[in-house]
């Protein structure tokens, strides 16, 4: 599947045209890691979003720094992770570990984004809108599942 069929299945990116996705390709940055390797740790700076184009990873959190990591999910192609860094510059919420070798990623940077939507604002208010409603959706999910427990 080309970069682009596989842009066009990301949610994060629906509504954007094959002119926009082409641009994001173009300031994407493949990255290519092996089974056990940590693509980034939690509480790090996060500067960059990642989708996967082969392969899978696997989400990890560390609930307190005495805890051990407990896996959370794994993501495979077609999936992002990493997308809160183009938001703002918190830590990353979670330890990111490949778990197949020659696992794809492209990446794209918060700078290179930046000056993407600085130069095409459609193309960041259409990634915000959908940042946007994929966050919405998590914290609806997370507060009934929080009003379950109480229950």
């Amino acid at each position: 599947m080309a970069l682009l069929d596989l842009l066009k299945a990301v949610g994060l990116f629906h509504g954007l045209t094959d002119e926009q996705l082409q641009r994001l390709i173009a300031i994407s940055q493949e990255e290519v890691y092996d089974e056990g390797q940590v693509i980034f740790r939690q509480n790090a700076e996060g500067d960059k979003l990642y989708f996967i184009g082969e392969g899978q990873v696997e989400i990890r959190i560390r609930k307190r720094p005495d805890a051990p990591e407990r896996s959370q999910v794994f993501l495979g192609r077609g999936q992002i992770f990493g997308e809160m860094a183009l938001l703002d510059l918190g830590k990353r919420s979670a330890t990111v570990q490949c778990s197949r070798d020659r696992t794809v990623l492209h990446s794209i940077s918060r700078e290179a984004f930046t000056a993407l939507c600085n130069s095409d604002t459609a193309i960041g208010y259409v990634i915000m809108r959908n940042l946007a409603m994929d966050l919405s959706f998590k914290l609806r999910h997370r507060n009934l599942d929080l009003g379950a427990d109480s229950q």
